[in-house]
């Protein structure tokens, strides 16, 4: 098979003692290498990570090679193409890998990324209506993007791995409003991007944050991230990032 062959290059390729190793492969297909790769982790105790790239090519069901793979699809209620076999085919290969290696404590998951522009609105102004374009750009972030968009845009731009834990937090403010926080990397970003925080929320949020950051206790330096719509005024704004600084959270950034 397919993904013995695989499975058995991953493992002349590499080895348990390189445990950082990670299997690029840019024609995934039905997701093979993926496949190789998490089988060869659960016999060897190795930590290899993999990257696979497909296009969502168009299964056509009038092609007699592609019509199962269509009908598939729809019995899935997932749309034709090459991408979906894919992503199913690691979901039932990992719980394929668990039932076989009960002990393996490995990661058998992964996460599923598009290409897409960027989240924040570039400067674009019509000079011949340059009152409504200032007005339009008030709120930097594209509205039909979700939070999750534009946390993993801020991974990239930061450097950090799109891999990382997430953990999220619900911090009240003084009207019982609730500001989701999202920790990323044991604490070394954390995010608020809530459409807005009032002035009477500022120092309460802005505690919350010191103390689960406090318990978090993350290695190095930690950067704080906020909507910058957010805030009622630029007072709010300066008097959350003071409280911040004051209790050692020195990098606060605004979207």
């Amino acid at each position: 098979k397919d993904d013995l062959i695989l499975q058995k290059f991953v493992e002349m390729a590499s080895d348990a003692s390189d445990p950082d190793c990670i299997i690029v492969d840019f024609f995934a297909g039905s997701g093979t290498t993926g496949h190789a790769v998490m089988a060869q982790n659960a016999a060897d105790g190795g930590s290899r990570r993999y990257i696979v790239v497909q296009l969502p090519e168009q299964l056509d069901p009038d092609r007699m090679e592609q019509k199962a793979a269509a009908d598939f699809c729809d019995e899935l209620r997932k749309s034709r193409t090459i991408a979906e076999l894919t992503k199913e085919r690691l979901r039932r290969a990992a719980k394929k890998i668990k039932g076989d290696h009960p002990l393996f404590a490995g990661d058998l998951g992964f996460r599923v990324f598009k290409l897409a522009s960027s989240n924040i609105r570039a400067w674009e102004p019509d000079r011949d209506k340059l009152a409504e374009t200032l007005e339009a750009s008030i709120e930097h972030l594209k509205t039909d993007r979700t939070e999750q968009d534009i946390l993993f845009e801020l991974l990239l731009k930061l450097g950090l791995d799109l891999c990382v834990p997430i953990e999220r937090k619900n911090i009240e403010g003084a009207a019982k409003q609730a500001h989701e926080i999202h920790s990323i990397g044991g604490g070394s970003l954390l995010v608020c991007l809530s459409p807005a925080i009032p002035q009477a929320d500022v120092e309460p949020l802005a505690l919350g944050l010191v103390d689960w950051h406090r318990a978090l206790k993350p290695a190095g330096e930690t950067t704080v991230v906020f909507r910058d719509s957010a805030f009622a005024d630029d007072v709010a704004k300066t008097n959350l990032t003071a409280i911040l600084h004051q209790h050692g959270l020195e990098t606060v950034r605004s979207l």
